[in-house]
């Protein structure tokens, strides 16, 4: 063997041990042993030993002894350097390994929504409340001018917020000027599309210069970032108004921040879910004409479900992710969330497509309306997911009537899709290896994001420290060896592989939003998938919903096939119960 293969082998031994000896052992003390005040002895390494499922003998430790000790000084070294969470690993996910390239093309247009004869609603309710396919001709025919409608959403922000806590900063200044900017375009002839003129709130990891982007959490609440994201530059490009930047979990995790709780707007003392927390909860009351939320693991998906709004998570590399906060490389995505789906299709058309600032996103074709009829579409289903008995997950008898009542409203989407026209595939997913078994990528990817905050104390400023929160989650990241890590990426490439064999054989399926671990999978994979209301619970009223899962790159056909479904029901135009204090 050659000192050139041998050092990097002798630098993994001594990462795998210094993981648990330095962290498992001794905490934070680490750095100690790194400046040379300690060394490491044979012993600590067998301490170590338990993490990495290896024993090792007495003489392979004495071996390991002086790599794994220098392999600390190097650690100390790297630990000097100061990395923004703008900075990625130089390793980019790629969710279709081994395929041949996929077909690339330039941003496609949808199709304007053409309607002049459209009548303005005769209340700012019905106004604010109406679809983005709506707003456009009204906009585009001045019956409404975007000046009028920024201030009626500014308003309902205003008197809304103080119940729902779904705003951190308000963009108001710049929303006018906009605004006016917009009014002022479309009289003179130069419309950008059925966004321009539209208000619109980002979730508050998104950097948008000269407002906070506080991430939702304690030790950023005064960061101004200096780069504006491009999904923000795109939405202002085609001309879309951005009146607030609303709530996000703490470091993308739940509905809590620094402000409070975000709250359901269908249900005041209910968390709206997160981490899109805000975004999700203002679109749904009608509070902006759409929102963008992020997801790594659920948090277009959740609050969605939870606030009954209409929501897509694209394909992974869809949507660049150039200027949000970073918290896991391999599975971030950012993708729109408003009150229809064909709402999410045109805001999706402004935002996807490659960047030179993010290696991850891609061009891939997207047309809209899609030229398919939903009928010529093979959609599957897992029938056991459909048929499983739900009740089992509820503890009070008005939570397993809840239970209930979604799984019967999950029938009757199927039902709906049968009367469609829809032929029903039944697929089974990927089932081992196991998605729930490999989700800790997502814990290293962001103890990795977050190493600074936990080695320098400011994760015991964070709002929520319980096991189930990102401090003490960040600690525990810290234990997870590398190679550990590798193999799960390993274990995910033939998740993937799976999921190309089911998806030969459909073009989208459906699946309860939360069974079967789908939301994991998918989202470890990724896969699009479309969020939207499908009912309502006969105990309190809340929403429930349902989930399409696409192709990879597939967005046109999913699109379609859930804004076919979507209208034939009228779930999204329901309006939550809100009231708001009087004007004044």
């Amino acid at each position: 063997m050659s000192s050139e293969t041998a050092w990097p082998r002798r630098k993994v031994l001594a990462a795998l041990a210094s993981v648990g000896a330095g962290s498992a052992v001794f905490g934070r003390a680490v750095v100690t042993l790194a400046e040379g005040k300690d060394k490491l002895t044979p012993g600590m390494i067998e301490k170590a030993e338990w993490i990495s499922g290896v024993k090792y003998s007495s003489a392979d430790r004495k071996m390991m002894l002086e790599g794994v000790n220098e392999a600390l000084a190097d650690y100390a070294k790297i630990r000097t350097v100061r990395i923004d969470n703008s900075v990625p690993p130089a390793l980019w996910f790629h969710p279709a390994p081994g395929t041949a390239t996929l077909p690339s093309s330039p941003p496609a247009g949808p199709s304007w929504p053409e309607n002049p004869a459209v009548s303005r609603p005769s209340t700012e309710d019905d106004l604010a409340f109406a679809p983005v396919t709506t707003l456009a001709p009204l906009l585009r025919s001045r019956k409404v001018s975007a000046t009028e409608l920024t201030k009626i959403y500014l308003d309902r922000l205003h008197r809304f917020d103080p119940s729902l806590l779904c705003v951190v900063s308000y963009t108001e200044e710049m929303a006018l000027d906009q605004a006016a900017g917009a009014d002022r375009e479309i009289a003179s002839g130069r419309y950008r599309g059925p966004l321009h003129g539209i208000p619109w709130a980002a979730k508050d990891l998104i950097a948008v210069p000269g407002y906070p982007t506080t991430w939702g959490s304690v030790p950023y609440k005064s960061q101004v970032r200096p780069e504006t994201a491009t999904v923000a530059s795109l939405l202002q490009q085609a001309g879309a108004v951005l009146v607030a930047k609303t709530s996000v979990g703490e470091l993308a995790w739940g509905d809590v921040w620094y402000g409070g709780m975000t709250r359901n707007p269908w249900k005041l003392e209910e968390g709206s879910s997160g981490s899109s927390a805000g975004s999700a909860s203002a679109a749904a009351a009608g509070l902006v004409g759409f929102a963008i939320g992020t997801e790594t693991l659920g948090s277009i998906v959740s609050p969605c479900t939870r606030c009954g709004a209409s929501g897509l998570r694209p394909t992974f590399g869809r949507v660049s992710r150039h200027g949000a906060m970073a918290l896991c490389w391999s599975m971030d995505k950012i993708g729109p969330i408003a009150r229809s789906i064909e709402d999410c299709a045109l805001v999706f058309a402004a935002i996807h497509g490659a960047d030179p600032h993010d290696p991850s996103a891609v061009d891939r074709p997207f047309e809209w309306p899609s030229p398919r009829d939903i009928r010529s579409l093979r959609i599957g289903y897992v029938p056991a997911l459909f048929d499983e008995d739900r009740t089992r997950f509820g503890e009070t008898d008005a939570e397993k009537q809840g239970l209930r009542d979604w799984q019967a409203n999950d029938q009757r989407a199927l039902d709906t899709l049968r009367q469609l026209g829809v032929q029903l595939v039944e697929i089974k997913l990927p089932q081992d290896p196991s998605a729930g078994s490999i989700s800790f990528i997502l814990v290293a990817e962001a103890a990795a994001s977050f190493d600074e905050l936990t080695r320098d104390g400011r994760d015991d400023t964070l709002v929520r420290q319980v096991a189930d929160a990102w401090p003490n989650v960040f600690r525990q990241g810290q234990l997870i060896p590398a190679v550990e890590y590798i193999r799960a990426n390993r274990i995910r490439t033939l998740l993937m592989r799976d999921m190309q064999k089911v998806m030969a054989d459909v073009d989208l399926y459906v699946t309860p939003s939360y069974g079967g671990g789908n939301l994991t999978l998918t989202n470890l994979t990724g896969h699009p998938s479309v969020v939207m209301p499908d009912g309502f619970r006969s105990t309190d009223g809340t929403p429930t919903s349902i989930t399409f899962t696409g192709r990879l790159y597939g967005e046109s056909e999913l699109l379609s096939a859930a804004a076919a479904w979507q209208n034939a029901t009228d779930y999204h135009q329901k309006r939550p119960p809100l009231v708001a204090p009087p004007r004044g």
